[in-house]
């Protein structure tokens, strides 16, 4: 099953390395917009994908959603209730398979989510099979969400904010004028200067809200950063899944609440 899963995550990263040069963290979002314009092929690459997608995800619940071992191993496993789900702070797949209906991009809508048409999958059960299911159908409502942002995608038009202050400027200016190259060397060195204030700006991750928490003191550099990883939050609630189940349950319960390492060290 896992092996199933990886040939779709291939086609991803591959429209990763499309955009970005390389399939793994692409860093191609900067502060005022994108690093640069998107590629050619890149549309018909996504749509590709969000043509075949739908009919895999169908392959993985007919080997799952009703597979009798797994319903046995999934089912009355590592619950959580709402109340102790909001009580640790999980929010994402794992508050929404025990009832809570929050998602940040219906809650706080950003990046024009709230003109898009999609619905917040919940389950009641909050346990390893809930989260599966839940999970499922967010995979439905992502495509459902990436066919619509493609079609409003521009054929040509900018893709960074003019203004030298915060973005370098294109690569042909910084290749043949001295000006240019001088304020990409001052981007890129000393980053731009940020007024004294403090923000906080959660997005909808594939774990739940992860947000971050920014301080500035009127200098080039933040005075404080604090990330909320949804990831650590989990692995406090991990002892209130397992209390009262099988040593061999633990293993489940942790590959349902999704924890990433990397992302507990935020």
């Amino acid at each position: 099953m896992m092996m199933y899963c990886f040939r779709e995550r291939e086609l991803l990263l591959n429209i990763n390395e499309m955009i970005a040069g390389f399939r793994m963290f692409p860093s191609f979002m900067r502060v005022g917009g994108l690093r640069e314009d998107l590629p050619r092929g890149f549309h018909q690459a996504v749509s590709a994908f969000l043509d075949r997608f739908p009919a895999k995800i169908d392959e993985y619940e007919d080997l799952l959603t009703k597979n009798e071992i797994y319903l046995k191993r999934t089912r009355g496993v590592g619950r959580i209730s709402a109340e102790d789900a909001v009580s640790c702070g999980l929010l994402g797949p794992i508050a929404r398979a025990s009832g809570v209906s929050y998602d940040v991009r219906k809650a706080f809508p950003y990046l024009g989510y709230d003109t898009f048409d999609f619905s917040v999958p919940t389950r009641t059960d909050g346990d390893v099979y809930a989260r599966y299911q839940v999970r499922v159908a967010e995979m439905r409502e992502s495509a459902k969400i990436c066919r619509q942002a493609l079609e409003r995608i521009a054929p040509a038009g900018p893709y960074a904010i003019d203004d030298p202050r915060i973005t370098p400027p294109p690569k042909d200016r910084v290749y043949t004028e001295m000006e240019a190259l001088i304020q990409h060397f001052l981007v890129y060195s000393q980053g731009f200067t940020v007024p004294a204030g403090e923000a906080y700006v959660p997005v909808e991750g594939p774990r739940g809200e992860h947000g971050f928490y920014v301080v500035a003191d009127g200098t080039n550099r933040p005075w404080r950063v604090k990330s909320r990883a949804p990831s650590l939050l989990a692995c406090q609630a991990l002892e209130r899944m397992i209390v009262g189940g099988l040593i061999a349950d633990v293993i489940a319960v942790i590959g349902s609440i999704d924890v990433v390492m990397g992302d507990v060290d935020r």
